[in-house]
């Protein structure tokens, strides 16, 4: 069980640093909220660590030793490892989920760019799609079609958060839309960057992505008929919420780079009430061939783990294990040059 102090603490943390989750988790039930608190504090934890850092592959590196310690039943004096340690023990969290999360952050620390739209589904699998099938894992729920379509939302999810925030993102240098794309409307990267403007070829960009995240908001729904009951509520306003910043970036004419979309506390509690209202009528109505629609490809390695499947043999290693352990080989390597280097300066 979660200590409580450790509770507040991590409960404080999503309510400042994560308001969109913290409005959705309202309307779980408590059994499945606190651990998701702590499971979100967490992963909170960890993007803030590496996005928030100049030494992004140290970072990488000291999250790799925290969550090993985790799963090894000795996590470090703090508050967020001590919650999920207890969350990892109590629902049997298999590690292949956590380990896909740092991988994508080990990415961000590689500062690595995306060819394709396969690419950025990659990314998102990783970041936001795991921490979907972990909540998915917290709610007992382990059906393969299920996981599919809670990894759907999560990374419709990302698309959407990338859409909000691509001249944030390229102010610090980042890309996160398709290469393809950008070369497909002559918009050079470099030149980009150098100088984010927010013209028709990135409103186009962002506009097709919200598209993309939109058709994912669609198959999500149909899995939350899938979940328990009481926790319907939640997920849909987990849904609509995040929906929301997309209907406000096509308010602002797609223009992400001038403005940051926002959303209002009355527009929050208007989609709580409509997610309650339909977590209701989800009970009358029949289940959607859309459910058994197969996962996307980048994010059928999650689905098998979460519903403990076993993974195939890789050159680093079993499985997503050996993926991960070779993104964070490279960054080891990446740190042992940058520090020969600064040595010989």
């Amino acid at each position: 069980m979660i200590n409580p102090t450790d509770l507040h603490v991590c409960r404080d943390a999503i309510r400042h640093g994560s308001l969109s989750f913290y409005a959705a988790s309202k309307l779980l039930p408590p059994h499945v909220r606190d651990p998701a608190l702590a499971l979100y504090a967490f992963c909170r934890l960890a993007d803030d660590a590496v996005d928030l850092h100049e030494e992004k592959i140290d970072a990488v590196l000291r999250l790799r030793d925290r969550l090993d310690l985790i799963y090894a039943g000795a996590p470090r004096d703090a508050a967020a490892d001590r919650a999920f340690a207890a969350v990892v023990e109590q629902f049997e969290i298999p590690k292949a989920l956590p380990d896909a999360l740092l991988e994508g952050l080990a990415w961000d620390a590689m500062e690595r760019r995306y060819d394709t739209l396969s690419g950025v589904f990659d990314y998102s699998a990783r970041v936001a799609a795991a921490v979907g099938a972990m909540m998915c894992v917290l709610m007992g729920v382990r059906d393969a079609d299920a996981l599919a379509r809670a990894c759907d939302l999560g990374v419709a999810m990302q698309l959407t958060n990338i859409s909000r925030d691509v001249g944030e993102d390229a102010r610090a240098g980042r890309i996160y839309l398709p290469l393809d794309w950008m070369h497909g409307v002559d918009l050079d990267p470099e030149a980009f960057l150098a100088d984010p403007i927010p013209d028709v070829r990135v409103r186009e960009m962002v506009r097709r992505l919200l598209a993309e995240a939109n058709r994912l908001y669609f198959r999500a729904e149909a899995g939350i008929t899938a979940l328990p009951l009481s926790s319907r509520p939640g997920i849909f306003a987990a849904r609509h919420v995040y929906a929301g910043i997309g209907g406000a970036i096509r308010k602002n004419g797609h223009d992400t780079i001038s403005y940051r979309a926002r959303t209002y506390k009355s527009q929050k509690i208007g989609w709580l009430m409509l997610s309650a209202a339909r977590a209701g009528f989800s009970t009358i109505m029949p289940q959607s061939a859309v459910l058994h629609a197969k996962p996307l490809s980048e994010c059928r390695f999650l689905v098998e783990a979460a519903a403990q499947a076993r993974p195939a043999s890789g050159r680093w290693g079993e499985g997503r294990a050996g993926a991960l352990l070779a993104a964070l080989a490279e960054l080891e390597a990446r740190d042992r040059a940058a520090r020969l280097e600064s040595r010989g300066a």
